[in-house]
């Protein structure tokens, strides 16, 4: 049986004041516009029909080897169990896309290296958790000014923690959720960070949601080079290449190989082509920029990165996540994919004896790639291969 949705709890209930409550929730708006986020949204914790969902998902079996997702999935249906005492969820959004990235020219040119438009800077976990937090005092700060005795828990999250991010900002009235299963936003596309507090201030919530404006088009499950999303709505991480070059720690598919061309940490094709993100503003926050000239790299030149290069030049970035051989193993087929050239070929021989087992199964499949420079590649698969 379904887990029934909890009693509604009044917006004004004591021993807040008249108005009080109301006019938190318009200040919490506020605070946050000035904190760099480009949207607030204030929703309860029904997720109506999600625990049902991602049920069905883990069942079959999409969540690849994150095991961690079925192992918490009670607390991502029912933030009081992750929070005691939850009563609303404050959901915001930041906007992430640096300017001049040059995105799509990157993933035509299979000699560079494509980095996910997310991870070009600094590490987006610590710079929006540490503005969570500073809005989460703030927000006790006024609560306890004018009632020092009542008790307020209040909990911030980034990517960070069982919670069901997207159906909650699409419920604080943030967006929808695409069939690419990232929150749109009709005014903002997709290029966007979410962050949440769960608070037991019982703030009044936000009844406007943007309705799902998909509509007919299919362009980003069409677009996606291993063919990741079985239907829409629903994404297959074990092809995903954002999962296979981040969250995977083992050898790389060989089926995925050459469809992932040049892609070497994460994949926006998905968003790119989104119609939607026409709408997109670049972000103004410099953490956000290209650090190592990682927007124009060559796979070449990253791929000749010591690990203590790569521990320096990854300093609080997100790219850390993969870890030194994962970096190499994602540019090995990278190379694998770029045109022959003795370049090319020479900076694969020389990792060919890598001491990492996983780097050099990665290497010894790009140089094969090269022995027949002239063969027709793959740049998409289908699920019925």
């Amino acid at each position: 049986m379904p887990t029934p949705p909890p009693t509604p709890v009044p917006t004004e209930q004591p021993p807040y004041p008249p108005g009080f409550l109301q006019q938190l929730a318009a200040d919490i708006k506020t605070w946050g516009r000035e904190a760099g986020f480009q949207q607030v949204g204030i929703t309860d914790t029904d997720l109506g029909a999600e625990p049902q969902r991602l049920q069905q998902w883990l069942a079959k079996g999409y969540q690849a080897d994150m095991q961690w997702l079925a192992e918490r999935a009670d607390m991502r249906t029912q933030p009081a169990q992750l929070l005691p005492g939850t009563e609303r969820v404050i959901c915001l959004r930041m906007d992430y896309l640096p300017a001049d990235t040059n995105q799509i020219k990157v993933l035509k040119n299979p000699a560079q290296a494509y980095v996910s438009r997310y991870a070009l800077g600094r590490d987006y976990h610590k710079l929006i958790r540490k503005r969570l937090a500073a809005l989460a005092q703030k927000i006790e700060q006024r609560v306890q000014a004018l009632l020092p005795d009542q008790p307020i828990q209040q909990r911030a999250f980034v990517d960070s923690a069982p919670v069901l991010e997207r159906p909650l900002a699409a419920r604080a009235g943030l967006g929808w959720v695409g069939k690419h299963t990232l929150v749109l936003n009709s005014d903002a596309g997709s290029w966007f960070f979410l962050g949440e507090i769960l608070t037991s201030v019982p703030l009044p919530v936000d009844t406007s949601v943007q309705p799902d404006r998909c509509g007919t088009c299919q362009a980003c499950l069409k677009v996606c080079p291993t063919d990741a999303f079985p239907r829409p709505y629903e994404l297959d991480a074990r092809r995903c290449i954002s999962y296979l070059t981040i969250e995977n720690k083992g050898p790389i598919p060989e089926e995925f190989r050459e469809p992932m061309g040049n892609r070497v940490f994460g994949c926006d094709d998905c968003q790119a082509i989104c119609p939607w993100n026409k709408f997109a503003s670049f972000s103004a926050e410099d953490d956000f920029k290209p650090r190592q000239q990682l927007d124009r790299a060559t796979l070449v030149e990253l791929f000749h990165w010591s690990e203590q290069q790569f521990l320096d030049n990854t300093a609080g970035s997100a790219i850390r996540r993969t870890g030194y051989q994962g970096w190499l193993r994602n540019l090995a087929v990278g190379l694998g994919n770029a045109p022959t050239s003795p370049a090319v070929v020479a900076a694969l021989q020389a990792r060919a004896e890598h001491p990492s087992e996983l780097v050099r199964e990665h290497v010894q499949w790009a140089l094969r790639q090269h022995q027949n420079p002239g063969r027709v590649r793959r740049r998409k698969i289908k699920r019925d291969q």
